[in-house]
């Protein structure tokens, strides 16, 4: 499979609902919440006039034209929060691509330019049945808070 990865264009942030109603990992798959989902404030605050704000970067992955996947930072107050200096991670794959390392190389690439940029450390929340934590520890993120639901994670740059 062949893919590149680039940066978001400003026209194509509104791909980034699509993008967030896919990063909600949902347990049941027969049984999805409503994509409306999306704009409750606690979910919406990941996308909310993306591209305004100084930590707001986004990286895409490409297939024939075609965004498949989306990973971004901001610094909120989101699910992943650490401090008020740390940008929080979103990352989402279309499911027929998903298992075929193309998260892996998102998040790989936006660690990448955090650390170009200046960024010391980075955070993000995942739920504890999600598959997806392995691949957060396998690119150095630690547990250092969790909550019920969730592990609450940061890597150093």
């Amino acid at each position: 499979m062949k893919y590149k990865i680039r940066e978001m264009k400003k026209q194509e942030y509104k791909l980034l609902e699509t993008f967030l109603y896919e990063a909600i990992f949902q347990k049941d798959k027969d049984n999805l919440v409503p994509k409306s989902i999306i704009y409750e404030p606690e979910i919406f605050i990941y996308i909310d006039n993306f591209g305004t704000q100084k930590d707001d970067y986004c990286l895409c992955v490409e297939i024939d034209n075609n965004l498949i996947g989306a990973v971004w930072v901001r610094n909120i107050k989101g699910f992943g929060n650490v401090d008020e200096t740390t940008p929080e991670f979103a990352i989402s794959v279309l499911k027929q691509y998903q298992g075929k390392g193309v998260g892996n190389a998102l998040m790989k690439e936006m660690l990448k330019l955090l650390k170009r940029k200046g960024y010391k450390e980075a955070s993000l929340a995942v739920q504890k049945d999600n598959y997806a934590y392995n691949m957060y520890l396998n690119l150095g993120f630690q547990v250092i808070d969790e909550n019920e639901e969730e592990y609450i994670m940061k890597i150093l740059l």
